[in-house]
């Protein structure tokens, strides 16, 4: 008796990982758990109130001008929520609850929604709601302090009214280590800078465990191990080069490696699967450009940090490194 047989026939690719967005998307969001606890420990209820404000931001937008039907079914895939988390790791602890929350519109409304939505944007959506606020609000977006242990209370201008930025206490502002080594050639010990008992973002909190959680990221193959490390040796090797000229002017390659934001911008902003280019040999110039932009504007910008700007830069750059890095087509 012959038996009948269901055969299935679609076009490539026929072979699907297990994964899918949302699962990709919520994984790095645990990932950034420990990044963000770390942030609470140094600076207590500013950092889950500024993460709160940024991630509202994102979410109320994104349900906004949601295209899905029925409304909001975007908000599922979690990246609304790791953009908010990666916009309040960019914020100083002080910074006003209402900025936050205006930078997550900006984020969402601008560096994703206004390109199509989810795979669309060119530019990363975090670190464009960063930039509009470093152009709104620079004296806020610079304003720093030290962790000091208080849990339970606010910090500079968090509770100011929409459209005033206030004035942060006195005796609790304190210059960033990138700062005090640019200005001052006063460096911090790499100790401090691993662990973040400093001043500066809520993300310059604890670089060891940024390095860990990009470790765990490479091992489950969601980031791109290239990007960070092409970063790193750029970052190290340029720098390096400086510091041999004269030490007593320029930090040394360990110190430009593990202050500001560099660790969090490598590991978590520049392997953003849709803003880095698909190919292998445009990956290495993309690297390779954001680690020589941030030694640059470092050392020789009028700003002490560059992540933000390298990392923008190259993003825009991506559709280049796509259309002029393409395999060869086989049998060509």
């Amino acid at each position: 008796m012959a038996k009948d047989y269901q055969i299935q026939i679609s076009t490539a690719p026929f072979l699907h990982d297990q994964i899918d967005t949302p699962k990709l998307m919520w994984e790095v969001i645990y990932t950034l758990i420990p990044i963000f606890l770390i942030a609470f420990y140094y600076f207590g209820l500013s950092a889950l109130l500024i993460a709160t404000a940024a991630i509202m931001g994102c979410l109320v937008t994104e349900w906004l001008f949601d295209p899905i039907q029925p409304k909001g079914k975007s908000i599922r895939d979690g990246s609304g929520i790791i953009t908010g988390i990666l916009l309040a790791l960019t914020l100083p602890p002080g910074f006003p609850l209402w900025m936050a929350f205006l930078g997550g519109i900006v984020a969402i409304g601008v560096g994703k929604t206004l390109w199509g939505g989810l795979g669309q944007n060119v530019f990363n959506p975090a670190l464009l709601g960063r930039a509009f606020l470093q152009a709104a609000f620079p004296t806020a977006i610079t304003t720093w302090e030290f962790p000091d242990g208080k849990y339970l209370e606010t910090r500079g201008t968090n509770l100011s009214f929409p459209l005033y930025q206030g004035t942060a206490p006195d005796g609790i502002t304190g210059a960033t280590p990138l700062a005090k080594m640019k200005f001052e050639q006063d460096p911090t010990s790499i100790t401090d800078l691993l662990l973040g008992n400093t001043s500066g973002s809520l993300g310059e909190t604890c670089g060891l465990i940024i390095i860990l959680a990009g470790g765990y990221l490479v091992y489950r193959k969601i980031i791109n191990w290239r990007i960070p490390v092409g970063i790193f040796l750029t970052v190290v090797l340029l720098a390096g080069g400086f510091y041999l000229l004269d030490p007593s002017i320029y930090p040394s390659p360990l110190f430009m490696l593990c202050s500001g934001g560099l660790l969090l911008g490598a590991v978590y902003m520049a392997t953003d699967l849709v803003t880095s280019p698909l190919t292998t040999r445009g990956i290495w110039i993309f690297s390779i450009g954001i680690g020589i932009l941030v030694v640059m504007i470092r050392l020789f910008g009028g700003l002490p940090e560059g992540v933000m700007y390298a990392v923008l830069f190259m993003n825009g750059a991506t559709p280049l490194l796509n259309r002029f890095n393409k395999p060869k087509v086989y049998g060509h």
